[in-house]
């Protein structure tokens, strides 16, 4: 029985010790040690054997097991040796080495706790392209054909639309309204939705403009719908975003798309109220136009303005942003500059 298993002992470490892969070593741990392996059914043959010689060939069959693993894992380890990339030992105790990981922009994590604040109150959540037409950006909107926002010193316009009009001039966003009209037609009314997304216009930059900026509109369309519920909405959004009540005032303002148009300013929080160069030291920061949708737009919409109004806000959502983190040039966002970037992280 010994002899026998000597022989055991040596074919398994030669064939451990010639094996070229991790499957082959499984192999042979199934061959001899499985189940019905060599050495297993060998163990099952003691029974036959008197006490003494049984006690014996058992605690040598013993020794040969631990043999044949101990071969198993010092293989093991050399193979793993040679497949790394470290020069000499390696210990497999030692705590790994926790990779640099970025995170979200403030303006994306931004717009995530919008979306988050907007489905709970039943909004729905819609994108369009980047590149729209005359007629949507401008025509639909009630935008008159003289208006200076149409002019290429305010508006992107594509290369090969000149001489081109409606939906065949074709330009890059220059705000995000006319995805209200783009949404009624394909859905109708009554409608709550948002839209975020990033617009594009020709202008100079400075701490609070960039030529491309993120915005982030809300468009409430019903019947009967009150103007003291819009004013509600952006109070209870803003709570929401900042975790505080945050003082609001409304002001008139003309945009072609809403009738009445408003203004709506918020207490600026980088100074809180005391002015600075953010709020041009007058103590409010505009973050959003807003009013009731005009009669013109419902109509290029494919609704009736007798029977349905709302309530239309555009969200600054870079200037919310430096609300949230007192940062005083919007410029920062877009500068590639890590050492502010991390500071989100």
């Amino acid at each position: 029985m010994k002899e026998t298993l000597l022989i055991m002992e040596q074919e398994a470490v030669q064939a451990i010790a010639a094996a070229a892969g991790a499957s082959e070593l499984e192999q042979i741990r199934h061959r001899y040690l499985g189940r019905k392996g060599a050495l297993t059914l060998l163990l099952k043959t003691l029974g036959g054997l008197g006490p003494q010689e049984r006690r014996d060939a058992g605690q040598a069959a013993n020794q040969v097991k631990e043999r044949i693993v101990q071969s198993l894992q010092e293989r093991e380890q050399e193979m793993l040796a040679k497949q790394s990339v470290i020069e000499g030992e390696m210990d497999l105790s030692l705590p790994g080495i926790q990779p640099d990981i970025g995170g979200l922009h403030p303006i994306t994590q931004m717009c995530y706790d919008l979306n988050d604040a907007f489905l709970s109150l039943g909004f729905e959540v819609f994108e369009e392209d980047d590149i729209t037409s005359e007629l949507y950006a401008f025509d639909n909107l009630n935008f008159p054909p003289e208006h200076p926002a149409r002019d290429s010193m305010d508006t992107y316009w594509l290369k090969g639309c000149e001489g081109k009009t409606g939906a065949q001039r074709l330009c890059l966003r220059p705000h995000l309204t006319g995805a209200s009209v783009r949404y009624l037609q394909r859905y109708g009314a009554p409608a709550r939705f948002v839209y975020p997304g990033r617009a594009f216009r020709n202008e100079t930059t400075d701490a609070r403009h960039e030529r491309a900026f993120y915005q982030y509109e809300a468009l409430i369309v019903d019947k009967d719908f009150s103007f003291a519920s819009g004013l509600l909405l952006i109070r209870t959004i803003l709570k929401k975003v900042f975790g505080q009540d945050v003082a609001v005032r409304m002001r008139s303002g003309f945009f072609p798309f809403v009738e009445p148009g408003f203004e709506i300013d918020m207490l600026c929080l980088v100074c809180g109220g005391s002015g600075c160069k953010v709020c041009k030291h007058v103590g409010w920061i505009e973050v959003m136009p807003g009013g009731t949708p005009h009669p013109n737009v419902l109509r290029a919409a494919g609704l009736d303005p007798d029977i349905y109004s709302g309530f239309y806000i555009n969200i600054g959502l870079d200037r919310l942003v430096m609300m949230r983190y007192g940062v005083d040039d919007v410029r920062l966002f877009r500068s590639a500059d890590l050492r502010f970037l991390n500071q989100f992280r």
